[in-house]
């Protein structure tokens, strides 16, 4: 039974992996750009959900709305302000203004929430589910399947909607979108925008799960990237997949051999890759077209 106790709050980590991987890996494959700033938009998110519900009172996650709004204007303002800008100077420029992006908004986060741990406490924070002898945090099960819901939202926002599917032919073959009247600015600015519009709404479940802080914004991007890398760039299955692996492993370890949970993490990415060095669901591209 505690094989299934770990396979379930691996699931459910999962399943919150997969969301914010999400955003990155939709911004790659549709702008070629590897959103360093992810880390920073999460925080940005947790912190403010912290400050409304410290202030307010109001129940975290009803402001998942709210945060998934706010934090998607907020990209597409940082897409067509500075990115379209920055973008035909190629991938080195745009992680370079990322990263600037990422530095500033910890430098503001540090201003108006010092660098303190904060955490969102609701009622149900210490509570949790029993099933027979399976027992599931509240935070976690609100979490995952949330975070399963806001994924399947966005997959069928992609697959059924007009700008869903302008945005995937953008991502395929930019040229011959833009013969059909596809704008890439502009499916480009939906892009980034639903990229951290994910962040956004992965703000409020990490706020409810775990203290954040300013600085908490490495140790998160540091998972991002590599569910993005281990599943594939642009691939949403292979980060979805990825995060899966990720979180189950993630859950064995911390329950068995908790001081290496942190080596299992990349240890097992790095083992993936040295089979699949383009990832899980990662295209090969020949050398002669990557030259």
């Amino acid at each position: 039974m505690e094989i299934v106790q770990v396979l379930a709050l691996g699931l459910l980590m999962g399943g919150v992996y997969a969301l914010l991987a999400s955003g990155v890996t939709l911004i790659f494959g549709v702008l070629d750009v590897v959103n360093v700033a992810q880390g920073s938009f999460l925080v940005f998110s947790a912190l403010f959900t912290w400050q409304i519900w410290d202030l307010l009172g109001i129940e975290p996650l009803l402001l998942i709305p709210v945060m998934g709004l706010v934090m998607g204007a907020l990209g597409w303002a940082i897409y067509r302000g500075m990115l379209v800008r920055v973008a035909p100077q190629g991938p080195g420029m745009t992680v370079l203004l990322m990263f600037g992006v990422a530095l500033a908004l910890e430098g503001i986060l540090n201003i108006v929430f010092g660098n303190k741990y904060k955490s969102v406490t609701p009622p149900y924070f210490t509570e949790s589910l029993t099933i027979g002898e399976l027992v599931l945090p509240l935070p976690q099960l609100i979490s995952g399947v949330v975070g399963a819901l806001v994924l399947v939202g966005i997959y069928l926002y992609l697959r059924l909607s007009w700008a869903g599917r302008a945005l995937r032919a953008s991502a395929q073959n930019r040229d011959g979108a833009a013969l059909v009247g596809i704008s890439a600015v502009k499916s480009s600015a939906l892009a980034f925008a639903i990229g951290a519009m994910t962040a956004g709404v992965g703000g409020v479940l990490l706020a409810i799960m775990y203290p954040i802080y300013p600085a908490t914004q490495y140790d998160w991007i540091a998972r991002l990237l590599g569910i993005v890398v281990l599943g594939g760039f642009g691939s949403i299955p292979g980060a979805v997949i990825g995060a899966l692996i990720l979180g189950l492993t993630e859950s064995f370890a911390a329950a068995y051999v908790p001081e290496w949970s942190s080596l299992f993490f990349y240890g097992v990415i790095l083992l993936i890759l040295l089979f699949r060095p383009h990832g899980l669901l990662g295209e090969r591209t020949r050398e002669d077209v990557a030259a």
